[in-house]
């Protein structure tokens, strides 16, 4: 058995750390082993767990492969991700979520997908796969051909209620959008029309549904924190994405359209907000909703570019920066990446570093901090909006007991998944 030793975890405690194949054995002090790693203090974290990915295959694969993103997740301490619903085909049948997993078997970090709903959705067929949540039901008719209605919706809390999935909701109101917004065209534009208010009655809306069903909903991308303290009032939980809790409209001056997303993004003001609520336990989870697109698709109008970015190699980065900031403990990093969204979305296995868990594992130097460059990660875009920033990233990342990036190199895979 290995052994990786004299590691400090995210409460302080240095233990060592006994790994048996794919599964940590034991956590304690002077731990017997065949092999030892030398942590030497430095930090050990559960892997991240990002429960909200778009790897774009099937339909969009010029933009992000699931083996790019894998490598680009595993360079970021991101261990396993949760892939979403609105590739083409959309992952809405039996058969579009068969095509998918086949493009996730080659992933180089483990991974789940979510089902979508639509108007010609097949909850039939799509119940019968092991699908991880219905994710990203879009409340708002504005967001795209994965939009539904209100009737649908609730039937749809109901379907999953059965079934016992986690409903991942992205709440906006787009009545609530606001039109005069659109006469003009500067980078702004996108969040002045994608109005912060349209956040928070669409997360009571989502939450009243499902409530009235028997679902468990969860608030994706959760931008305001009159959005995040709606969730919370409703008993449903939310994420908070990296560009929400780092950016602001502030910064839409030199992001220009490479800054557009949805929900889009808010006022300095909210956003230091938003981070209260992160520093003191009021987000549950932390995810990217990674949505990566080409340099040139994103060089366009404020209304023709696409909106996404990508994020899931500087998610961890960034706050473990702001953890040795002082702005963040490293319970609250070890949590919102980990240990909840495993609560949340039901992984026993993951999301802790104890006795039985899966030994996804990620080693970092807490004061080695380095500057965000988008040519230094490994997305197929090559960019980022966190150009010029602060992140700690891993020495290593550890997948089910198998090293997956080393901090130079990746891991070989056998195109079914980590194992060698």
């Amino acid at each position: 058995m290995r052994v990786i030793r004299e590691a400090m975890l995210a409460d302080g405690r240095v233990r060592d750390v006994r790994l048996d194949g794919e599964r940590i054995d034991a956590v304690g002090e002077d731990l017997d082993g065949e092999a030892f790693v030398e942590a030497d203090e430095r930090l050990l974290l559960p892997g991240m767990i990002d429960a909200h990915v778009h790897f774009r295959q099937p339909g969009f694969g010029h933009k992000e492969t699931w083996a790019s993103g894998s490598r680009s997740a595993a360079a970021g301490g991101v261990t396993t991700v949760v892939d979403q619903p609105n590739t083409d085909p959309p992952t809405v049948t039996g058969e579009a979520f068969d095509e998918k997993a086949e493009f996730a078997a080659g992933s180089l970090v483990d991974w789940g997908v979510s089902g979508g709903v639509t108007a010609d959705w097949d909850p039939d067929s799509l119940f019968e796969r092991p699908l991880f949540a219905l994710g990203e039901v879009f409340l708002a008719d504005s967001t795209g051909d994965m939009g539904i209605d209100a009737d649908l919706f609730r039937a749809a809390c109901r379907r999953a209620a059965d079934a016992g999935v986690v409903v991942t909701v992205h709440a906006e109101d787009a009545d609530l959008f606001s039109e005069d917004a659109k006469s003009r065209d500067d980078a702004d534009a996108w969040s002045a029309y994608r109005a912060a208010d349209a956040e928070a009655a669409a997360v009571e809306r989502a939450v009243d549904v499902g409530s009235e069903a028997g679902a468990t909903v969860h608030i994706a991308h959760t931008s305001t924190p009159e959005g995040v303290d709606a969730a919370r009032a409703g008993d449903a939980t939310c994420e908070v994405t990296p560009h929400h809790l780092f950016l602001s409209r502030e910064d839409l001056d030199d992001l220009g359209t490479f800054g557009r997303m949805n929900p889009p993004l808010r006022s300095e003001a909210r956003r230091e907000a938003l981070f209260e609520r992160l520093a003191d336990g009021r987000v549950d989870v932390i995810a990217t909703d990674h949505a990566p697109h080409t340099g040139d698709e994103k060089d366009a109008s404020i209304w023709d570019a696409p909106s996404g970015v990508p994020g899931v190699e500087t998610a961890l980065p960034l706050l473990l920066d702001a953890a040795r900031e002082g702005d963040l403990s490293y319970e609250r990093v070890r949590d919102v990446t980990a240990a909840n969204p495993a609560d949340i979305f039901g992984l026993p296995r993951k999301g802790r570093v104890e006795a039985g868990r899966d030994a996804d594992l990620v080693l970092v130097d807490p004061e080695n901090a380095r500057e965000i460059r988008g040519d230094d990660l490994h997305s197929n875009v090559e960019w980022t909006p966190f150009e010029g920033k602060q992140g700690v990233f891993p020495e290593w990342t550890m997948v089910r007991g198998t090293v997956v990036w080393d901090g130079d190199e990746f891991a070989a895979f056998d195109g079914e998944n980590v194992r060698q």
